[in-house]
């Protein structure tokens, strides 16, 4: 069970490494502007905005996979623990703020990351 919870764990940690590159290299690109359904505009104005915004993704990405490779196993779980509640609640918040569709790209795989974790 903790290799499924921890390959789920490396999964948030990925998706969240790509939400870096698309918010801070994809932006104004193709990819970026289709994405988050922007214009090259809106691209443009918001570009600093994003890449603050990619740049915390990474520091998420960055704190799961210390988790992932911590020695000792009880401080692993409870960075794991600490970065997957931070995620859903950046999640939750940006569903309510911006997109219903982040709470199922972000948040949902950080919260069954999080139960299978605390089942393990």
């Amino acid at each position: 069970m903790i290799l499924i919870a921890n390959l789920l764990v490396a999964l948030v940690a990925a998706l969240h490494v790509y939400f870096l590159i698309l918010e801070m290299f994809l932006w104004q690109k193709p990819l970026g502007l289709k994405t988050f359904r922007n214009s090259p505009e809106k691209a443009a104005d918001s570009a600093v905005l994003a890449a603050n915004q990619g740049l915390y993704n990474g520091f998420l990405a960055a704190g799961l996979a210390w988790g992932l490779i911590q020695g000792a196993p009880a401080f692993a779980f409870q960075i794991k623990v600490f970065f997957l509640l931070c995620v859903i609640v950046a999640g939750a918040y940006g569903a309510a703020t911006v997109s219903r569709r982040i709470l199922y790209v972000q948040a949902a795989p950080a919260a069954v990351a999080l139960i299978l974790l605390w089942l393990a």
